[in-house]
């Protein structure tokens, strides 16, 4: 389960809006939306992780891989989607906070 590395700041709002059956001028609207709700999920998981709740930090990983996987953000899917199998299964040898680190990094590159 590899760290991966992205970038969004040039994200294709056409290329995007057509990928999930909507108008380029609703992206900037749903991206926004994202990155807040996002923001706090990625609070959650942090205290998750601290306090080794693997449950919580399941339900908040699935959360962002949902959404991410909605707009076609991949690697940002991708690396929840690790983290979500591995906390599901009590893994405690894998790396949250690695792959933690690396989605903020994802998600500062999502410019608005």
């Amino acid at each position: 389960m590899a760290i991966l590395s992205g970038d969004y700041t040039n994200l294709n709002y056409e290329e995007m809006a057509a990928a999930i059956g909507l108008k380029p001028k609703h992206m900037p609207m749903l991206l926004a939306s994202f990155v807040e709700e996002a923001g706090s999920a990625i609070e959650q998981v942090q205290n998750a992780i601290t306090s080794n709740d693997f449950t919580a930090l399941a339900a908040q990983a699935h959360a962002i891989k949902g959404s991410a996987g909605n707009l076609r953000l991949n690697e940002l899917y991708e690396m929840t989607k690790d983290m979500e199998l591995s906390a599901k299964a009590n893994d405690t040898s894998f790396d949250y906070q690695g792959h933690l680190d690396a989605v903020k990094c994802l998600m500062d590159t999502i410019t608005l």
